[in-house]
């Protein structure tokens, strides 16, 4: 299941921050990309988040600076596309600059979690996972009936559908917390080179924090705006 869009019932601020936010991090990976292999690796580890040296109170930046590098071209789509398709509903909810600092916050967290799992790794942290991650905790508390538009693929046949934001993030994060169970233990091809502690500890952060960056009366425009609609929806693909 991917998710492609939702349904912008009520929202009516232009979600400057959300996009600013992936221009951003498109800019900086389009700058990787133009980088020598030695280069790139000296950048990623002066800018990433490195567990082992954190833990001892050293480059702590790198909490920072590490939500806005990526690792590839897959790791960046699938990053902005889901800030794109949550970002805007959440970013309403709260106003420009509260969710700025939800989202740094969230950000923040995620990277906390993954050091405090795996202090003594030297492998960087990179990627703006760990604040999206924190985006769909507060996605899911908001608005748990909001209709996500959802790239459905089974086998040869390609669909679209809404389905409830429940599902779809309740789904995700099943999997995340399934994925960081199995790389306590041994790191597989699968496992080892995602920070699933990070995306776990940013959607934990951004339940919580959520409550306290609400504008509660954009919350209650959103929801009466929503309010009515089919929990599912099968809309043709052409």
């Amino acid at each position: 299941m991917l998710p492609i869009g939702d349904e912008h019932n009520g929202r009516v601020r232009t979600p400057f921050v959300t996009y600013v936010l992936i221009a951003i991090n498109v800019l900086i990976f389009l700058y990787q990309i133009t980088l020598s292999d030695r280069s790139l690796t000296d950048f990623i580890f002066r800018w990433g988040a490195i567990p082992d040296q954190i833990s001892r109170g050293q480059d702590l930046y790198g909490l920072l600076s590490s939500m806005f590098l990526h690792g590839g071209w897959m790791h960046i789509i699938g990053n902005m596309l889901f800030l794109f398709v949550f970002g805007d509903n959440v970013e309403d909810a709260m106003g420009h600059v509260r969710f700025l600092v939800f989202y740094l916050l969230c950000g923040l967290a995620a990277g906390g979690a993954q050091v405090l799992i795996d202090p003594a790794s030297q492998i960087p942290l990179v990627g703006a996972s760990g604040a999206i991650s924190g985006v769909l905790g507060a996605y899911i508390v908001l608005f748990p009936h909001g209709r996500i538009r959802t790239l459905i693929f089974l086998g040869y046949f390609v669909t679209v559908m809404l389905i409830p934001a429940w599902v779809q993030i309740g789904v995700w994060i099943v999997l995340q917390l399934l994925n960081g169970f199995l790389s306590l233990g041994v790191q597989t091809e699968e496992t080892g080179g995602v920070a699933f502690w990070a995306h776990v500890g940013g959607f934990v952060a951004g339940a919580a924090l959520v409550f306290l960056f609400k504008d509660q009366s954009s919350v209650d425009r959103q929801r009466a705006a929503r309010s009515g609609g089919r929990a599912w929806e099968r809309v043709s693909l052409r």
